[in-house]
């Protein structure tokens, strides 16, 4: 398919979502979508994501305990935290740092701590993923990341800030949407619905090449495999997951 028939489609999709661009226009749709379309959104897709990757996330987060140091304290910090939905899988004991640019999940953030009382909860910080000065750098024992990258200002930025915040032999934990096959009918729709999809999901950017950026950072190792996950009607079925080790 050709430039021009994405361009088409794209100004097609804009039709249909002309309501929320005049919302954007009038600088009304923003703080509506980061305090509430966006928490409700990402709570039902969270539960959706979640059943279907329960098993990929109990094995990729299975050998965290391993890098407990040697106190036997495991100290964890999850960048975009939104409502918890990774506590299920951490280890009895571990000490969570969570962070999160949007402060507007705190309702369904605390009813996933209420859940998860077998890990040590240390404190809540408003803060983006390219900015982690509140967290001192090497203190901590592994990152977490999921379904984060593709909203964050910079990749790049947010790498160098997990590097800086780890510990030497600490380990990045990731599961991200990522670009699928340039050549495949999924890319062309991720393309179609970029633009829209952007604005209406609070900047989640969908044709981004994640694992790109994980090779080129600083990290002495990473076991990274490409995934699909079946989202009926939504354009975010290419997936990476694994985990990097500075």
């Amino acid at each position: 398919m050709t430039e021009a028939t994405v361009l088409l489609l794209r100004a097609f999709v804009v039709l249909l979502a002309m309501p929320i661009y005049l919302l954007s226009f009038l600088g009304i749709w923003e703080p509506f979508c980061k305090k509430i379309f966006f928490p409700y959104f990402l709570e039902k897709l969270g539960t959706i994501h979640g059943r279907k990757t329960k098993k990929q996330k109990q094995e990729l987060f299975r050998n965290l305990p391993d890098f407990t140091r040697p106190s036997g304290e495991l100290k964890l910090l999850e960048i975009g935290t939104g409502c918890g939905t990774n506590f299920q899988f951490y280890p009895p004991g571990c000490k969570v740092t969570c962070t999160d640019i949007n402060p507007n999940f705190q309702q369904s953030l605390s009813k996933s701590m209420n859940k998860n009382q077998h890990i040590h909860y240390e404190r809540f910080l408003v803060a983006a993923g390219e900015d982690l000065h509140q967290v001192p750098s090497g203190s901590v024992d592994a990152v977490v990341c999921t379904l984060v990258l593709c909203s964050v200002h910079s990749v790049n930025g947010t790498l160098k800030e997990v590097l800086r915040v780890l510990r030497p032999g600490g380990a990045f934990y990731f599961l991200e949407h990522v670009a699928a096959d340039r050549s495949s009918w999924k890319y062309f729709w991720q393309q179609v619905y970029y633009p829209t999809w952007k604005l209406v999901f609070a900047g989640c950017c969908l044709t981004r090449e994640i694992w790109k950026d994980l090779e080129r950072a600083n990290f002495s190792e990473v076991k990274l495999q490409h995934i699909s996950v079946a989202m009926p009607w939504m354009p975010i079925e290419a997936h990476i997951i694994g985990y990097a080790v500075k």
